[in-house]
Formats: C-alpha cells, structure tokens, sequence
C-alpha cells in the first residue's frame, strides 16, 4: 500500500512520516490503527482516574472500559481504488475487541486485553450508587477476583472507598476475610493503608484479626510497623493475637522495640505480649533494642523483666551486640543491670574482645572491669591481639595502660588458624606496618621473639628499615632463621640481599657475616643448582619461605645463584666482606664475580690478608658481642671512632 493511498487512516494513526509505513499491507496499517485506539482509550480512562495514579503504579489496576456499545470506523482506499470499511467493537462490561472486513471477510482477533470489571471501575471512581447497583443485580460477582486474587472489596480498601466497603460487606458478607493470592485480607489491606475508618468498619463487621499473609505479616504486626497507635488499640481491642509472629519469627514487640516506640510497647505489653520471646535466630526484644542502640526501648524492657543475658543462636549477648556496634549508652545500662561481661559467644571471645576488635576504645574502658583476666585466657586469644589484628590504635592504649599482658600468645587452636602460626600481638603489628602499634608494644615490654617466624623477618621481607631497627633495638635476635626453611646463614640475610641499607644495618648490629662465607664445598667444584623447590626457595625474593621444606641447610653460595639475586652477587658480597676478616671465597662465589668484569675490584678486596686495620675492628666487634654493639652509639669516644667501629656510619644515617 503506497503513503499516498492513505487517507482517514493517517489521521487514526497519528503518522506524520508516512515514508515509514509504506511498504506495510492493508490489514497491518488497520492492526496498528486498533492498537493505537486501544492505547488512547487506557491513557484516557487513567488521566481520568480518582486516585491520579498510572496503570503501571497501582497495584492490581487494570484498564478502564471504553463507552458500552462503541462502533468505531475507518475507511482506506486500496491500490484498486477501492474503498473497504473496517470497525472494532467494544462490548460493556467486559473488553472484546475485534476488527472485520466489510467485504465479507472473517473476523480477525487480536490478543485479549485483561477484563476489568464494571464494578472494579466503579469502586476506584468511588462510584458508591453504581457499585451499590451492581452489587444488588449480582452478589455472586463479587467474588469474582482477578490475576492476583483481589476481589472488589479488596479494591475499595486498597482505594480507601470506606463507604464502598459497606456496600460490598452488605452485599456479600462471607467476602470479608477472604484472601488475595498473597493471602491479604481486606483487614491487612486497610492497616497497610493505614485507613483507621476501614480497618474499625472490618473489625466491627466480624474481620479476623489474626490471618496472616504468606509472609506471616498480621494486621497488628503490620500497624507496628506502621507506628499507627490508633490501629494498634482498635486491633487488640479487637482480640488480636499479640504474640503472633511472622516468618522469621519476630512479634509485633520485637517491631515496635526496633522503632524504638514506647507507646506501642506499653501497649503491647499491657495486652499481654512475651517479654522474652525468642525469633527463629534466638533474638529476643531486648537484643534488638541493643542491637540497634535503642535506649528508650531498653530500659522499658529492663523494666518489665527482660532477660539482660539472654543470648542468641551463635551465642551473643545483648552486651555483645552492643560492644560490637558501638553504642556506650546501652552498654552502660547493660552493665549496671548486672549484664555478664564474662558470657562468651559461640566463637568463645566476649565483648570486651569484640570491643577491642572494633576500635571502640570507650566501651573498651568501661568492660575492662567487668572482665575476668582468667576468663579472657580461657578464650585463647587476648584483646590485645584483636586490636593489633585490626589497626585499632587507641583500643590497643587503652588496653596497655590497663595492664593486659603484651607478651599473651594465643592458643595453639587459634594460632593454626594463621599459615605462618603467628602467636603474638607485635607480630600482628608489625605485619600490618602500623608503626605506632609496633612501637607502644615494644616500649610497653613486648618479646619480639617470642612467635615462631621472627617478626624482624617479616619487617625485613617488608623492607621497613625504620621497623627493623625498632626490633633490633629491643632485642630482636638478627641472626635468627626460618625454622621449616633451614640455612646455614641468618635467614634475614636471604631476606634483605636487594636493600643494601638494610643489610648494612643488620650487619652493624650483629648480625653472622662469617657464616655467609662457609661452605661446605670450599674451593672444589660445586653440584649444579637444582629448580626451586616451590614457593620461598627462590632465594632473596622468596615471599613465604615457610613453605619450603628440605633436607639440608641452604648454603649462602646457593642462594645468591637464585636468578632473582644473582645480578645483586658482587655488591652483596662486597658488603659482607667488611664485616668479616681473613675468609676464603669458595668456588661458587668466585664464579659470581668473575662472571661481571666490573666485580673483580671485589674478588680483590677478598684476598688475604686483610688489612690490619680492618682486622682489628673486626676483633674488637667479636669481642663487644651483639647485644653490646646496640649502646656503640652511646660509648664516651671520639665521634670518629664511634664511625670507624660502625664502618664509618650511624645509626641515623640508616634512618634518614
């Protein structure tokens, strides 16, 4: 059908590019043009609404009929010039559209549009006569219900149409606790629109306030949550079942305390309502109200004798819930109505761990008190642990300057749950770079060796100089090693070869130069060096030597051959030698330098002897001893030999 034959049916349409629709056929342009009717005759019947509301934001709202009995027309001319008439029809009451040719040919149906009754448009346009009318001719039709179960009367209380509600319950009095497929009754509509005229005419017309939806939200419930007062008295009034719960398992109670309205709650309880009524997780009002920091709430409870220790599934306490979410107030309340600070949870901490754990350093002052020390070692894991754990600063103060023990390791069953069995509150510290933890720790007496992988070699592996030195300034052992990962060297050796400065610190604080240069194969050939054994066998770059397990020591001769290190061999090595004196290079660590012409000047240095001078301070060091060599700095001498004795540096020049 070209643009140019059409005629009444553009106008129908709308179209203003006909271009668009050119190639389509006779009976393509009349569906669109039915369709298009359709769409206009909906919009109509929603601008038109009561309520003011679209079709798409009503609930259960269907569109409105057209006028009874229409018989709309349209004309087109075909490529013959022939001219062929077309209608659809609207029938009252119920939606049944249909186009036909008048040529003779068969009708064609297109998709049936949702029914919506007269009596249904007639309720949202608070129609009461009209509703009344058709009530009267037909009582059965109104429990009738549509896609979602709702019947008229579940219309007029959705619509607040009070006085069509009347009708209808006249009308068909067994309609009134009738369910939608939600099973919503017109009761639990009217509270959930919060209509006080509807829900009072239900009531008194016989309405069961006790159906639940599928949810098992009942009407009181519902008006709880709503904080509607006046429903709430009408419904108990009414015999509603107070201690009703719902799906979860939570009373109109365990509402009312979330929203912290104490009106309700004295209602409620003054009705009869559980005090302690435990939901499906064991969480009863009190909890919610510590929970969620409701004070008001709390203390009405504490006053009618809510259990202040009664504790949930997994074993928390209010006291709990209330340290953990930071609300002082209700602490403080807890506590001075005897709540038991020495309860735990079923993960075995209380709330003072909890309280650490969250960084709440006031609620933390306060439980220390009421916390047995005997308990907290019971739990296998101090508070002090928590708060490192979690980089909860002023917690971890507040805790030291009340005296905790800074040296509690944790218990064997908690330290497996780490892969590098971690025991201590300073290795938590110092393996989350937090400075300032590490250091109040340590000034407070904390043993940097007490934990089975050394907390100096993971600041080493962290390459923090400013840590390290902190460590070994309060006796950190530098020569310590890697208990699963076996070398015949110090192992934060192994750890730092790549950061000079570093070394070079450990080297000046006592750290086993000599045993970098024993190997048990001296001059003669070397085995070739074999793949990494797995993850930490790869030498200085090694992220978890703990993972590596082998028979013998690694030799340091070894280590430096790792392909991550070996371009670091000669200045390593260079390194090393001024903290050693008259040593034999073995075949492997002279292969290193001979391999990088720019080295030789280091094989050099290595040939002995040694100058005296530099086997004299070597001599002196030795006999000093490690521990002594951390107050060199201090010693009453010349500045110059304090220098020459550090090879030539001090310790703030490591730092800055």
């Amino acid at each position: 059908m070209a643009a140019s034959s059409v005629s009444t049916s553009g106008s129908l349409l709308g179209f203003e590019d006909y271009s668009f629709y050119s190639n389509l056929s006779d009976e393509e342009l009349i569906h669109l043009a039915v369709e298009r009717s359709l769409t206009d005759t909906r919009a109509s019947a929603v601008s038109n609404s009561p309520t003011g509301m679209p079709a798409s934001q009503s609930v259960n709202q269907t569109p409105a009929n057209p006028p009874c009995g229409t018989n709309d027309f349209l004309q087109c001319k075909s490529t013959d010039g022939a001219t062929k008439n077309y209608s659809f029809v609207t029938g009252c009451g119920e939606r049944s559209v249909a186009w036909r040719r008048y040529d003779g040919s068969s009708y064609v149906t297109p998709e049936p549009v949702e029914d919506v009754h007269s009596i249904v448009t007639a309720i949202r346009n608070g129609d009461v006569k009209a509703v009344n009318d058709l009530a009267s001719s037909s009582a059965k039709s109104l429990m009738l219900a549509n896609k979602d179960g709702w019947i008229p009367l579940h219309e007029a209380v959705y619509y607040e149409q009070v006085e069509c509600v009347k009708v209808l319950l006249k009308a068909q009095p067994t309609s009134i606790d009738k369910r939608t497929l939600s099973e919503q009754t017109a009761l639990l509509l009217a509270v959930a629109r919060e209509n006080l005229a509807c829900v009072q005419w239900l009531l008194e017309k016989g309405a069961d306030p006790e159906i639940a939806s599928k949810n098992k939200d009942t009407p009181l419930y519902k008006a709880c949550e709503k904080e509607n007062v006046e429903i709430v008295a009408l419904i108990l009034k009414f015999g509603g079942g107070v201690n009703q719960r719902c799906i979860q398992g939570w009373t109109a109670l365990h509402e009312s305390v979330c929203r912290n309205n104490i009106e309700i709650c004295k209602m409620l309880i003054e009705a009869g309502a559980a005090v302690n009524p435990p939901d499906m997780y064991g969480i009863t009002p009190l909890f919610v109200a510590a929970q969620s920091g409701r004070l008001e709430a709390l203390s009405f409870l504490i006053g009618n004798g809510a259990d202040v220790n009664s504790q949930a599934a997994d074993g928390a306490t209010a006291l709990f819930e209330a340290s953990k979410n930071g609300h002082e107030d209700v602490v403080e309340l807890l506590l001075s109505h005897n709540a038991d600070a020495n309860r735990p949870a079923k993960s075995g901490l209380l709330p003072l761990h909890i309280a650490a754990e969250r960084g709440r350093d006031e609620i933390v002052s306060m439980l220390i008190p009421a916390t047995g020390r005997a308990r907290l070692r019971r739990s296998g894991v101090s508070p002090l642990h928590l708060a490192a754990e979690k980089n909860r600063d002023d917690a971890l103060e507040v805790l030291i300057k009340a005296g905790f023990d800074v040296n509690a390791k944790l218990s064997h069953g908690r330290s497996v749950m780490y892969e590098d069995r971690r025991s201590t509150a300073l290795y938590f510290a110092v393996a989350n770079n937090n400075m300032a933890a590490t250091a109040m720790l340590l000034e407070a007496g904390a043993d940097p060796n007490l934990d089975t992988f050394s907390a100096l070699l993971v600041a080493v592996r962290q390459g923090c100089l400013e840590t390290v030195v902190l460590l070994v300034e309060h006796g950190a052992d530098v020569n310590v090693n890697i208990p699963t990962y076996p070398t015949s060297f110090p192992s934060s050796v192994m750890l730092c070869g790549r950061y000079l400065p570093l070394l070079k610190y450990l080297m000046d604080s006592g750290c086993d130069a000599q045993a970098c240069f024993r190997c048990q194969y001296g001059s003669n050939p070397h085995p070739p060096v074999d793949a990494p054994h797995g993850r930490g066998t790869e030498g200085l770059g090694s992220d978890n030597p703990a993972h590596s397990h082998t028979k013998e020591p690694l030799q340091f001769c070894k280590m430096l051959s790792s392909p991550s290190v070996s371009s670091w061999a000669g200045p390593v090595i260079d390194l090393l030698l001024d903290y050693v004196g008259n040593v034999q290079l073995c075949a492997r660590l002279t292969e290193h330098l001979d391999s990088y012409e720019d080295w030789a000047v280091i094989k050099e240095k290595s040939k002995l002897p040694r100058p005296l001078m530099h086997l004299c301070r070597q001599t002196i060091r030795k006999q000093m001893g490690t521990h002594r060599l951390k107050q060199l700095d201090a010693l009453p001498l010349p500045g110059q030999l304090i220098k020459y004795m550090n090879n030539d540096r001090t310790r703030d020049e490591y730092l800055y």
